[in-house]
């Protein structure tokens, strides 16, 4: 099996009730993507998955130079940005173009799908 990631893409910045409009939006959707990751792993498809802070919290490190230059903040300005991901297993891309479609119900927010190479 392959693996893939399964990115999902989310505000730029969080509000109070992280990156949804509400708290029972925010439950609602921790809820069903609880239950896609039971599902994953009771499939033996789940390999890793977390959200991510927002994008503000990062840091950017660029070592091609002859001294890396660390910069605050987001590579691109963007008003999405990734803000979870799963790797999963998937026996082919429309498997994983399937979980995909599943997740993004799930958390109520889109999904870019890319292979993991070398996996």
């Amino acid at each position: 099996m392959a693996q893939y990631a399964l990115m999902v893409w989310g505000p730029s910045e969080y509000g109070e009730h992280g990156s949804y409009p509400t708290a029972e939006e925010n439950a609602a959707q921790r809820e069903a993507t609880g239950a896609f990751n039971a599902r994953l792993r009771q499939e033996g498809r789940f390999v890793f998955a977390n959200g991510l802070a927002e994008a503000s919290a990062s840091t950017v490190v660029d070592g091609t130079g002859s001294a890396p230059i660390i910069t605050d903040g987001p590579y691109v300005e963007s008003k999405e940005h990734i803000a979870g991901f799963w790797i999963v297993e998937a026996d082919d891309l429309d498997v994983a173009l399937a979980l995909a479609a599943e997740g993004s119900q799930a958390c109520r927010r889109r999904i870019e799908v890319r292979p993991v190479i070398g996996a």
